[in-house]
């Protein structure tokens, strides 16, 4: 499952969510919309009001939601030869 996470420059809850994200190992993929603005457009386009909005397969929210990452399950490990 492939996880992004839309933060910005100085968020507490971004900051929060990349630690809770770290913390439960799972990877993930950061964009900073301070440094494209137009992912801004685009995640107010789908009605998020609030960073960071997290997307992670097919399900979204947007905030520092400690329950819906506790929901989510890490990519097995795959054993290297």
């Amino acid at each position: 499952m492939r996880i992004v996470i839309y933060t910005r420059n100085n968020c507490v809850q971004c900051h929060a969510t990349k630690r809770a994200m770290e913390s439960r190992g799972f990877d993930f993929e950061m964009v900073n919309v301070d440094l494209h603005p137009d992912m801004a457009d685009r995640l107010r386009d789908q009605g998020f009001r609030q960073l960071p909005v997290v997307v992670a397969g097919e399900t979204s929210w947007s905030g520092f939601r400690p329950d819906m990452i506790n929901r989510l399950r890490p990519a097995p490990q795959v054993a290297s030869a």
